[in-house]
């Protein structure tokens, strides 16, 4: 039989003479939380990974985020005054959102509880918050809830965190890759500063490495190992800013690596063999995604066609799908180019088809082709700007009334009614251009269109102008003079 304790940290410790915990027992002792195979590795550093055994055990040893915690910054400050706000702290994976949640927690003397959005749910939460009352009012300490994937946890469960954040008996820090504007709700979000964690840069990266293969204690100093700092920096700079990328790489290399008289060589094509493929930090649902599409639309509105393609070919070997980026680029055709050059949403589509007819590998050329001339064309975005225009006239105005000359007539009831006289055939006038006014009394003198000075549509602000000037009359105030200036 096994009677727990909070105290203890051995779940063999308060077993019965003569009697063994059942799994499910000796999974609940460590406070609770901790189940078997978590309690062996506690008992055992070797076991655990590289990156977990490297975690730093102070803010001292801490690398990276020196705009958080460096002197003089905001959590540097709260610290100093032995306080703790809640937070919401928000990077890419591999930045040290868990252990800088670990190190604030120890700085300020608290309990640190850990869950994860991912296995946990509403009953975890009440425990953690029924044993934080306990630590309060027994040993008057406090807690600090860590919860990782917050993005993860629906509005219900979120909403379960609020009491004790908001009367101070827990202090949360979630940890999240997602934008927290879009995945935690506001009245959590309210009671929480977010702060955002950036990628380690290659230098941060290559302190870490040094450190590990130097700590005989944690590290692989131990270990009969040899790395060159070129195959440090190519480590570095393939890791992508993630850390634990980065120590993983380094243990994987550690053990593929062959022994060469009487000791073991990382070279770049071992830490290459270790890596694979580079995964890129792209979430197809998540945040980076929407980071990525934005700078491969904007850098196609900028007409560099060099970051264009570099952008899309982030998307597609990620693992993006094409069709989507082709989407993109259709939409991008009729709102940035528009009539500046119109054979652009001709390539777009045609790339569509293409890529549909043949398939990747070979399908990369229609998109590459589609995006280098998306880039490159003259700029245009009247297509949205009319179109919104017009739009907010509908609204403004409502169904206005279709004046008599453009409606429909099929019967004689409706031709005694007026429909349809004085309608101007274009075709049979000069220049095919009516002299009618087509738009609702009340909108008569607006103009929706305004055509930008670029590429094709530079010909056609003569051409509006001149059928605007016809439909005004010669007498008709604000006419507009050959030269384009309204008298």
């Amino acid at each position: 039989m096994c009677f727990p304790s909070r105290r203890s940290t051995n779940p063999d410790a308060n077993v019965a003479p003569g009697r063994t915990c059942s799994a499910g027992a000796r999974a609940r002792c460590y406070r609770g939380r901790v189940d078997l195979f978590q309690y062996q590795a506690r008992r055992d550093p070797a076991h655990q990974p590289l990156a977990e055994r490297m975690r730093p055990r102070t803010l001292e040893e801490y690398v990276g985020q020196r705009h958080l915690v460096g002197p003089g910054r905001m959590l540097s400050r709260a610290l100093e005054e032995g306080e703790l706000p809640s937070l919401i702290l928000w990077g890419p994976p591999g930045t040290g959102k868990t252990t800088l949640a670990r190190l604030l927690a120890g700085r300020i003397g608290a309990r640190f509880e850990q869950l994860s959005a991912v296995s946990a749910g509403i009953k975890e939460v009440r425990e953690v918050v029924a044993t934080s009352e306990r630590a309060r009012g027994e040993q008057g300490q406090r807690t600090v809830l860590f919860l990782d994937e917050i993005h993860r946890f629906n509005k219900a469960q979120q909403d379960a965190l609020l009491p004790a954040v908001e009367s101070g008996l827990i202090t949360l820090v979630g940890a999240t890759t997602e934008n927290p504007s879009f995945e935690v709700n506001a009245a959590l979000l309210s009671r929480c500063r977010v702060v955002r964690l950036e990628s380690l840069g290659e230098e941060e990266l290559r302190a870490l490495i040094d450190r590990a293969l130097g700590d005989r204690e944690r590290g692989l100093g131990a270990a009969p190992l040899e790395m060159d700092a070129p195959t440090r920096e190519l480590l570095a700079r393939e890791a992508g800013g993630d850390a634990r990328r980065a120590l993983t790489t380094l243990e994987v290399a550690s053990h593929i690596a062959r022994p060469e008289g009487g000791r073991r060589r990382i070279d770049a094509a071992i830490v290459e063999e270790a890596l694979q493929r580079k995964t890129l930090l792209y979430d197809r649902a998540g945040d980076e995604h929407y980071n990525v599409v934005s700078a491969f639309i904007k850098s196609m509105r900028a007409s560099d066609p060099d970051a264009a393609v570099y952008w899309m070919m982030r998307m597609l070997e990620a693992g993006e799908d094409p069709i989507f980026v082709l989407r993109r680029m259709v939409i991008f055709a009729g709102e940035d180019v528009g009539l500046a050059d119109p054979r652009a949403l001709q390539v777009a589509v045609a790339a569509v088809q293409a890529f549909e007819l043949i398939g990747m590998p070979e399908g990369i050329f229609p998109l590459t082709e589609a995006a280098l001339y998306l880039a490159t064309a003259p700029k245009s975005n009247s297509a949205l700007t009319t179109s919104a225009a017009a739009r907010e006239a509908v609204k403004a105005h409502g169904a206005l009334p279709v004046p008599l000359h453009l409606r429909n007539a099929p019967t004689r009831l409706m031709k005694e009614m007026g429909h349809g006289q004085g309608y101007q055939y274009p075709h049979d006038l000069e220049g095919g251009a009516a002299t009618a006014i087509n738009l609702p009394e009340r909108l008569a003198a607006e103009r929706f269109y305004e055509p930008r000075p670029s590429g094709y549509e530079k010909q056609i602000t003569e051409r509006v102008r001149w059928f605007a000037e016809r439909r005004r009359g010669p007498d008709a105030p604000g006419k507009l003079d050959p030269s384009g200036d309204d008298k």
